[in-house]
């Protein structure tokens, strides 16, 4: 190959070879990132999940529904006590009517003023019950339209304005920290995913210096969105031997990401 031939492939190189790695500096040596959610605020996240994660030093982050928190209180406030982090999951948790149990909230008959409204009256009731006003949003069944048709419109900004991050929900790759939009961060599942299946995760996120934020629903119990309390136990062992990798609550990465990139 002529000089003038390999010149000319290495800049066709140079393009791929910058994106191939996110260049995103984490703190103190990391090569990555980790926040493990938890949406609903349902009893088994603090009746069964935090104890584990306690067990561990590990801190959380749960977006909570406020209604939902009655049922476990002292548990949440144990939580909170304990340095989990709450989010805000929404006053009613609306999301498309044709999920039929929301129908009576569909997100398809509300609009942004709707929307603005759920996400203020949820704080005010956080803030009541638990003593937070959550900085962190994720958005229920993930959707983050309201209303139809032509008229349909996103509510991301809406987050955007009232939040530092909004995360989705049922996505295939982890957050690249210097180009992400933390109103739209992506959620990974963990609910009835192995160890196996997560490792994968984490293997590709520290290749590529990424930010995996990991979400679920119960915590070791029988529903169909639970997450394996087994494969947590395996998680944070293996967490406990990997120094490069940064496991904390959304706020705090969130927090970083805004101020260094």
């Amino acid at each position: 190959m002529n000089k003038q031939l390999t010149y000319f492939v290495t800049l066709l190189m140079i393009p791929l070879l910058s994106f191939s790695q996110s260049q995103f500096p984490w703190p103190e040596g990391k090569k990555m990132a980790i926040s493990l959610t938890w949406d609903d605020g349902r009893s088994s996240q603090v009746d069964v999940g935090t104890p584990i994660l306690d067990q561990y030093g590990i801190r959380a982050t749960f977006y909570v529904v406020p209604s939902a928190l009655e049922r476990s209180l002292e548990g949440w406030k144990q939580a909170v006590a304990n340095g989990h982090e709450i989010g805000n999951h929404s006053m009613t948790h609306p999301c498309s009517g044709n999920f039929l149990w929301a129908r009576e909230k569909a997100l398809e008959e509300m609009d942004l003023v709707d929307i603005d409204e759920q996400l203020d009256n949820a704080n005010a009731e956080i803030k009541e019950i638990l003593g937070v006003v959550p900085t962190e949003f994720a958005y229920p069944c993930g959707q983050t339209f309201v209303g139809r048709g032509v008229e349909t419109k996103s509510y991301v900004p809406v987050v955007a304005r009232q939040f530092v991050s909004g995360r989705t929900w049922l996505d295939e790759a982890p957050n690249d920290p210097s180009y992400c939009d933390l109103a739209q961060l992506t959620g990974v599942e963990m609910d009835g995913k192995s160890f196996k299946e997560i490792l994968e995760y984490i293997e590709v996120s520290r290749k590529d210096g990424l930010w995996l934020v990991l979400a679920g629903h119960d915590i070791g119990t029988k529903g169909r969105q639970t997450t394996e309390t087994k494969m947590l136990h395996k998680l944070f062992k293996y967490l406990e031997d990997q120094p490069e990798i940064w496991v904390a609550p959304v706020g705090e990465i969130s927090k970083y990401v805004v101020e260094n990139r």
